[in-house]
């Protein structure tokens, strides 16, 4: 067996070295910790980490009371001179190709000598941010010496100039004050109960809670909005194009935002307030100063029925809206409060220009920690409401989903860790403010962040988003695959070129869109997913990060077909749609979530809040799902989107593609076909197919046999309607299509 490096119990470094360097780490770090207990007090342990910066074993050495002996990349110490230094000094076993043989040996000999010894499964410093496909060995290894394995998540460096934020290593500005670092030690697994999927799971549970630490999550939201506004003045926010292109700064944003807020305080009691605006410049200062006022906004969505309107009013209690006339005439129909008040009127109403011109003057001239006190915002929102959103209502009615201070902080925070939204690019914002992207995505996320805003009004109008890309040289846009489609016809290739990322989520990418755009334009668009109650992002795919060192291994940011790996500080569980027993990962079942950007209850229905939540926290989605070896997250369907046909569970959204593919039909300008499921006497429920176009159910039975379904599979009755109900989002209105289908299933 090798012998361990010279001197020192664990080749650690050298008393006279340790303790001033120690000092000095614990001055740039403010470590904490939590499951401390499960670390053994003596014998051998092989600990595995996230690995996020080149700094992470000082941190861990921190956070670990017994000495650690860490395993290094040989390839990395071989191509730096420094980093040879570095791994004589502190006996860091070096393990690569080059070494595999000599660098086991001495792994075993520390492990059976009853040293602590950490590994980084990823096998090098993560690129993304978030945590990479584990490799093996480190379970060959903890079998081989007879010891457990110790799980241990860590969050905060990443963002550091040590680690691969703004996608380059060292040439960043370093942080003023302290980095604030959690580490969480994991249950030891026993060596005969190791797999990758366990591990996986355990790290990405540690990493969470780990996440769960940040100081900024205990923020208000509002105030680190004034902050970060007061910090860039003079910097364009907001491209406004809903009519006139008009810019407005930073400070004019805040300034507008901070005299309304005054005048919202006074003169409205009610602690929500409707909000009925397109995106742009007035749904931007309206949510800013709503929120400064003390108060929640509420962005109403003005495309639903005017039922599910009134279920939103009437369930968040909101009995003043503020909109805009031209809205009030636009939507006649909406039940619209006694108290609705015009957004120019109420500017007015303010003070108007001289009101406006004080606050300005005062975010010229004062410090940016000095205007969240003259607007009486205080330092803590953590977990008290801040936004309030409905779910789109597409399987039933609307539910109020509260998202707190903490909820958005931790969304956007966990956003911008990714770097696909840096503050150099330019968002297209077409999303309505009601949409839980728009909401998070568009609008608070650009305050926040820095990054430039372009505002179209409305996602249909494809002409008028192709023309902002062209004219404002964006390079970044968040939408949904109904509303790409009238791309492939309305743009030119020349008219996306400034286009850096697409993104697409609420509804599956359709890989005949994908391929079209990645033809049409050479514009690969990412999936991503996510839900009202998550505030909303959990999952995107981004582009492969650049190799920038000699010694750096590929990685993979994107996995086609996935909706993309978790956003850190979120774990996953499957469970058993029937059963509810927990899963591995890579199984497919129910998607369950976990996270500080998850809501905590719906409002005033403790009923669907009970039964949306599993012990633990788990919120239970309701999409079926799976995750791949290398943590990538696959969505096979939404659970109220199967029937159960003779013991076998027939996915409505499958038999909708193989339709539109059997006969040709391109949904992009409206939907064609929905399947819905509804009673049926004898089998407990059938498939019915409403469709726009004249088919028979012999020509479905004919076209879907030939596409290789199972005969159980194949809808019997086919109804004829003028439309396919659909959502002001694009997706299809579930509840409307199954009423519509069980109206008319009888006489069909």
């Amino acid at each position: 067996m090798a012998k361990l490096s010279r001197t020192r119990s664990a080749g650690l470094l050298p008393r006279w070295l340790g303790r001033p360097l120690s000092w000095i780490a614990r001055l740039l770090y403010n470590v904490s910790t939590s499951g401390l207990e499960n670390l053994p007090e003596c014998g051998g342990v092989l600990l595995v980490a996230n690995h996020m910066s080149y700094v992470d074993g000082v941190v861990l050495q921190l956070a670990c009371p017994r000495p650690v002996r860490f395993v290094g990349d040989d390839d990395y110490r071989r191509s730096h001179w420094f980093a040879r230094r570095i791994f004589r000094l502190t006996g860091t076993i070096p393990l690569g190709p080059r070494s595999t043989l000599s660098g086991t040996r001495r792994i075993l000999a520390a492990l059976q000598a009853g040293e602590v010894v950490c590994m980084f499964p990823e096998g090098g410093i993560s690129r993304t941010g978030q945590l990479m496909d584990l490799r093996p060995g480190y379970d060959w290894l903890a079998h081989r010496a007879g010891v457990p394995v110790l799980p241990v998540g860590h969050d905060g460096l990443w963002g550091s100039v040590f680690s691969f934020a703004g996608k380059k290593y060292l040439w960043k500005s370093p942080r003023l004050m302290p980095t604030s670092v959690f580490v969480a030690f994991g249950q030891p697994i026993p060596p005969e109960k190791l797999d990758a999927t366990n591990v996986r799971q355990a790290l990405l549970d540690l990493i969470q809670q780990a996440f769960e630490g940040r100081p900024l999550l205990r923020r208000n939201l509002a105030r680190e909005a004034v902050r970060a506004l007061a910090k860039r003045p003079w910097r364009v926010e907001i491209v406004d194009r809903t009519s006139d292109r008009r810019e407005v700064r930073a400070g004019q944003l805040l300034a507008v935002a901070a005299a309304l807020s005054r005048h919202i305080r006074k003169t409205i009691p009610d602690r929500r307030v409707g909000i009925v605006l397109p995106p742009g410049a007035g749904a931007t200062i309206a949510n800013l100063a709503v929120a400064c006022a003390g108060k929640i906004p509420v962005n109403l969505n003005f495309t639903v029925g005017r039922a599910a309107q009134e279920a939103c009013l009437r369930i968040g209690e909101v009995r003043t809206v503020i909109s805009a006339e031209i809205l009030k005439t636009k939507f006649s129909d909406f039940p619209w409060p006694a108290d609705t008040r015009d957004m120019t009127s109420l500017v007015a109403a303010a003070g108007g220009k001289p009101a406006i011109i004080r606050w300005l003057v005062a975010v010229w001239l004062l410090p940016n920690q000095w205007l969240p006190a003259l607007l009486g915002l205080p330092k803590v929102g953590d977990r008290e409401e801040v936004s309030l959103l409905f779910t789109s209502g597409s399987s039933g009615e609307p539910k109020g989903v509260p998202l707190t201070h903490r909820n958005i902080l931790a969304n956007c925070s966990q956003i911008s860790s990714l770097a696909i939204l840096p503050d150099s690019a330019t968002l297209i914002a077409c999303l309505p403010v009601f949409h839980s992207f728009g909401c998070t995505v568009t609008l608070w996320y650009p305050m926040l962040r820095g990054c430039r805003v372009v505002t179209v009004p409305s996602p249909l109008d494809s002409r008028k988003i192709i023309d902002a890309i062209r004219d404002e040289r964006a390079s970044v846009m968040i939408s949904t695959p109904t509303f790409m489609r009238p791309f492939l016809k309305k743009a030119e290739p020349a008219e996306l070129k400034t286009m850096e990322l697409l993104v697409t989520g609420s509804e599956k990418l359709p890989m005949e869109l994908y391929e079209a755009f990645r033809e049409r334009f050479n514009i690969e668009i990412m999936q991503g997913y996510g839900i009202t109650e998550a505030s909303p992002v959990t999952n995107i795919n981004q582009p492969n990060p650049p190799i920038v060192t000699r010694s750096a291994k590929v990685q993979v940011g994107k996995s086609t077909g996935s909706v993309g790996r978790l956003l850190p500080g979120l774990s996953a569980r499957i469970v058993h749609p029937e059963t509810g027993e927990m899963l591995p990962l890579t199984s497919t079942g129910i998607l369950c979530l976990r996270g500080s950007n998850i809501f905590g209850q719906y409002l005033r229905d403790e009923e669907k809040t009970k039964a949306a939540f599993l012990p633990g926290g788990w919120f239970y989605t309701g999409d079926l799902a799976r995750f791949d070896s290398a943590g990538f997250l696959y969505i096979e369907g939404r659970l109220s989107r199967f029937s159960k046909i003779g013991g076998e569970m027939v996915p409505h959204g499958t038999v909708e593609q193989c339709l539109n593919d059997a006969f040709a039909w391109d949904p992009s300008e409206a939907p064609k076909v929905a399947v819905v499921g509804v009673p049926d006497a004898t089998k407990g429920e059938q498939l019915v197919v409403l469709t726009t176009e004249k088919i028979t159910p012999s020509d479905v039975r004919e076209r879907l046999l030939a596409a290789g379904l199972p005969a159980l599979w194949v809808p019997k009755v086919v109804c004829h309607v003028a439309h396919i109900p659909v959502l002001g989002s694009g997706k299809l209105d579930l509840r409307a299509c199954k009423l519509l289908a069980i109206g008319v299933a009888d006489s069909c």
